[in-house]
């Protein structure tokens, strides 16, 4: 894993390659590595995640980013999730609200993170 510093956010990035990433435990595996690493925002790349992270109805999604709101750090999935929000009216919601909030988000480059913590930079704690 790496860690950087994106507009002054400390970022833990999870490797392109590696096992599955599919629920809780993994979620807590993340916890303790940015714990470790002083990160406060965690970034997954969209090939690290279990196909099934993306059928709500199985608890996978809800259950990983449920564990990383409860230890106060951010998450961003990061990669083309077209076809999956294009076979789910449910996922396609959950993203929309999701990235209108804070703690988790949807986005399709890294430089779209980049711009998101941009903009929160500039935005002011209010925001």
């Amino acid at each position: 894993m790496t860690v950087e510093e994106i507009h002054g956010v400390r970022v833990l990035t999870v490797p392109e390659a590696g096992p599955a990433i599919r629920g809780g435990a993994d979620a807590l595996d993340l916890v303790a590595a940015s714990f470790e690493q002083q990160a406060e925002f965690v970034v997954v790349p969209v090939g690290r995640l279990d196909p099934e992270f993306f059928t709500l109805s199985n608890g996978l999604a809800g259950e990983f980013l449920q564990k990383l709101v409860n230890y106060r750090l951010r998450v961003a999935i990061v990669g083309d999730i077209s076809a999956h929000v294009a076979a789910s009216n449910a996922l396609r919601d959950f993203v929309r609200e999701s990235n209108r909030r804070g703690q988790n988000w949807f986005l399709a480059t890294p430089a779209e993170l980049s711009d998101r913590l941009a903009g929160e930079v500039e935005a002011g704690p209010e925001a």
